[in-house]
């Protein structure tokens, strides 16, 4: 994965370095809930994710410029939600960001960089993209990148022994403007 440069922010690979403002905001109780998993409970449990987003080299640190500070995650995975997977070249994309820095557009900011990225770089087809029932900043930030409503679903987290009702949504690369 090559960096992607922001005004804000710039999203990387991430290293080992990064565990510290990794578990820093990790742990911090409804970030993680929010995306389906548990908050972290230790600085272990952090390391053997960072060693997950290491090895599968799918997520982007996001970190702001000024400071290099890990606020955040962008991933872009290898799954999506429907029936139609077999007749596109796509991704998912899921985020994470630190409560501290809600509201202030930057995911908005590291989304819309990763979108021009997997549109252009990665040449695309289109990208999906979920978010849960009631969690109405993830859901402004879908719809300001230009992402169509799909369906209704449901999502259960094996962490949190949970099921959650998720809305579905779908970018098509000829219908994205940036």
């Amino acid at each position: 994965m090559k960096p992607i440069q922001t005004s804000r922010l710039l999203l990387r690979p991430f290293t080992m370095d990064d565990l510290d403002d990794f578990y820093e905001y990790a742990k911090v109780p409804g970030v993680g809930e929010a995306a389906g998993w548990p908050h972290h409970k230790s600085r272990e449990e952090s390391r053997t994710i960072l060693e997950i987003f290491i090895k599968k080299d799918e997520t982007y640190a996001v970190t702001l410029k000024d400071s290099g500070k890990v606020i955040g995650t962008v991933g872009i995975h290898h799954k999506s939600f429907d029936d139609e997977d077999a007749n596109y070249n796509q991704r998912e994309i899921g985020y994470v960001l630190a409560k501290n820095y809600w509201g202030q557009g930057l995911m908005s900011e590291a989304v819309k960089a990763v979108i021009d990225m997997c549109f252009t770089a990665m040449n695309l087809d289109r990208l999906t993209i979920s978010h849960f029932k009631g969690n109405d900043r993830s859901r402004r930030v879908i719809e300001k990148m230009g992402f169509s409503f799909v369906t209704d679903g449901t999502y259960y987290s094996e962490s949190l022994n949970q099921t959650f009702d998720d809305m579905k949504y779908v970018l098509y690369k000829n219908a994205y403007h940036k």
